[in-house]
């Protein structure tokens, strides 16, 4: 006979090492809005909702155009939920739409497929209380760890982060990772203007280009709870790349950069579309 996990059981097999404590809540210094892309994670909403702290001001959720009961099941999950449609397409796109939308002064990123873990939000408000202007999620501090990331990403992730600290003299040890916070007023300054996955490296270069005061911050990234990943390593990598030379040359106004970033975008046009 085959037994149904209890909702314990599927709360630990998410975020195995939040147990079953209550989410720490949030310090009520500054109001915090928390911003969630979704695109058909109808199935994951119950795993990240119910981990969502008191003290948050506003959750926002972006969708993508869901052809499943994502939208209905956030109102439901959620009555206070603030939905946002998208305007365009794909993670870049989706977070600046809810960027757009926050009347916060915290502003947190936060993924719907259940990798990463809402009780971690304290940390980052915390982490910006204490003075830092831009609170960045590291899966390799002491403290965090992933039961997700494949050796390919790893690897990949590790030489990006390595390019990157190597040209804006950032000490990252975490690159692609998509759960950080800042604050609203920095916002502007940053501008994201990108649409994929590159967005997590974009704000990353960008926030030390203004020369902001970092913190990163320990977190662990479980695995999606349902569905399928929407990352493609290959293609979001070239995508990551293109975005780091594109930010240098903007620094440096080399020809070399620039004539090399548009071979990368040609390069992801011709193999991926």
């Amino acid at each position: 006979m085959t037994v149904s996990p209890s909702r314990a059981d599927r709360h630990l097999a998410v975020f195995p090492r939040a147990g079953l404590d209550e989410p720490e809540p949030v310090p009520g210094l500054l109001p915090v809005s928390l911003v969630i892309p979704t695109l058909n994670e109808a199935a994951n909403l119950a795993h990240v909702f119910a981990r969502i702290p008191s003290g948050v001001h506003e959750v926002i959720v972006v969708d993508g155009g869901s052809t499943d009961a994502t939208v209905e099941v956030a109102r439901r999950l959620r009555p206070d939920i603030r939905i946002v449609e998208q305007t365009g397409r794909g993670k870049g796109d989706a977070l600046r739409c809810g960027f757009r939308a926050c009347s916060g002064e915290i502003i947190v990123m936060l993924d719907a497929d259940g990798s990463t873990d809402p009780g971690e939000i304290a940390r980052y408000v915390r982490a910006i209380h204490d003075g830092a202007e831009f609170a960045k999620g590291s899966r390799f501090l002491s403290g965090g760890g992933s039961a997700d990331i494949t050796r390919l990403r790893r690897a990949g992730n590790s030489v990006l982060c390595g390019v990157v600290n190597l040209l804006f003299g950032t000490k990252y040890s975490d690159l692609c990772y998509g759960y950080n916070a800042f604050l609203a007023s920095r916002l502007d300054a940053i501008d994201v203007d990108c649409s994929g996955f590159e967005v997590e490296t974009l704000i990353n270069i960008r926030i030390a280009k203004l020369g902001l005061r970092i913190a990163e911050v320990p977190s662990f990234e479980a695995q999606r709870v349902h569905g399928e990943s929407k990352l493609h390593p290959f293609r979001d990598g070239l995508r990551v790349l293109r975005v780091v030379l594109r930010e240098r040359w903007r620094a440096s106004g080399s020809p070399a950069a620039a004539v090399l970033e548009a071979e990368i975008g040609r390069e992801i046009c011709t193999e991926f579309g």
